[in-house]
């Protein structure tokens, strides 16, 4: 039985699930509707992803000191305004800038969200009430993103835009309703928090999240394009691609957790994205086949989403000093990972290659994040055994 409490945090999710990856399915109607190429449009997910990693450490850091159902009441009431401007832009620069100021309290909602939850929670049960507030944001994945699919190619891309400020202000009023009062923790300085950016192992553990992930976002970024005129799929086929990718992640995360319980969490990323390097070539390999393609949405999905808690527990493991801002680091992390796939994936389409080829460039992504794993690996036993 959920907790009364946490639900707020999910539907949260579920909003911020929605908003960042719908786009992938709706690309070539908003490209269509401004009238600029896919690549062009891809820069919408650069964009919010840099949102993302600018504003997760930075308003964490500004409002650590205030009591956090007021601070998550906040953030949502910045995303539902940001996501009804990305509604209403009139052009692609306001739309670009509205997507990056919608990215803004991303990741600073789950920072703050994983702590609340972690307090809300049961005895011994703190990882139940984690998973919880991340199953809104795979049920999106399932739901909202099928469903805004659906809504972009068939009605309009600006509806599925004010669908999601809509849940954004329903969380508004939830978290004042069932999220109970929490007093804020005493804490130092701002300079105290950041501290824990010292540690090299952090900075490793990031680039690890942000270039291996990566992989995975170089291929959902262009998803669409790629079904449609490589897969030959018919667009009214795509809502149902993305539902198989969403059942993946919410398949994915489970078993993510359940690795990370049995692995230490370095070495459970580090066989997770070899294994997501091995999928993104097969991706390359097979996209002109629909079954293939089907198989492979579904793992990939999967193994991105299995990614998510093994690293989130190698962030904070290494991020003890500030509690909140360690939290908020995997979604700056996979963001930058965002920014980083959708980007670089859509420099051979510029060039004039087939929607296949962002797939080469995914997988060379997953490839770099399995060096750096093992890097960090090698690194922690050599000092492991200098230690003993």
């Amino acid at each position: 039985m959920i907790k009364k409490s946490l639900v707020p945090l999910a539907l949260g999710g579920f909003g911020i699930g929605m908003t960042e990856f719908v786009i992938m399915g709706i690309l070539p109607d908003v490209a269509s509707g401004l009238q600029i190429s896919i690549p062009q449009a891809g820069h919408l997910i650069t964009a919010y992803a840099l949102g993302v990693v600018v504003g997760a450490p930075t308003l964490v850091s500004l409002m650590a000191h205030r009591p956090p159902r007021s601070v998550l009441m906040w953030f949502m009431a910045m995303f539902a305004l940001f996501n009804a401007m990305s509604a209403f832009a009139p052009n692609y620069e306001v739309l670009m800038l509205s997507r990056f100021m919608a990215g803004l309290p991303h990741g600073a909602f789950f920072g703050v969200g994983s702590v609340v939850a972690s307090r809300l929670a049961d005895e011994g049960k703190v990882a139940a009430a984690l998973a919880t507030m991340f199953t809104g944001l795979t049920l999106a994945n399932v739901i909202g993103v099928p469903a805004g699919t659906w809504l972009g190619h068939n009605m309009s891309w600006r509806a599925v835009f004010l669908v999601v400020a809509a849940i954004g202000l329903v969380t508004v009023l939830a978290l004042h309703r069932l999220v109970p009062h929490i007093e804020a923790k005493a804490r130092t300085s701002l300079l105290h928090d950041l501290r824990i950016f010292r540690s090299p192992a952090l900075w490793l553990a990031l680039a690890i999240t942000s270039i291996g992930t990566g992989g995975f976002f170089a291929f959902f970024s262009y998803i669409a394009p790629l079904l449609t005129e490589v897969t030959r799929f018919a667009p009214a086929s795509i809502p149902m691609v993305m539902t198989v990718v969403g059942v993946g992640m919410t398949v994915g995360v489970n078993l993510g957790g359940k690795l990370a319980d049995r692995v230490p969490p370095l070495q459970s990323i580090l066989i997770l994205l070899m294994s997501m390097t091995a999928l993104l070539l097969c991706n390359g390999l097979f996209a002109g086949s629909q079954p293939a393609m089907l198989l492979l949405a579904f793992a990939t999905g999967a193994n991105a989403l299995a990614l998510g808690p093994p690293i989130q527990m190698l962030l904070i493991e290494h991020s003890r000093a500030a509690e909140m801002l360690g939290s908020s680091l995997g979604q700056s992390g996979f963001n930058i990972g965002n920014a980083t796939g959708a980007f670089l994936g859509g420099i051979p389409l510029t060039l004039g290659y087939s929607y296949a080829s962002p797939q080469w460039v995914a997988a060379g992504l997953a490839l770099a994040g399995v060096l750096l794993a093992s890097t960090m690996l090698v690194q922690g036993r050599a000092q492991a055994r200098a230690l003993a």
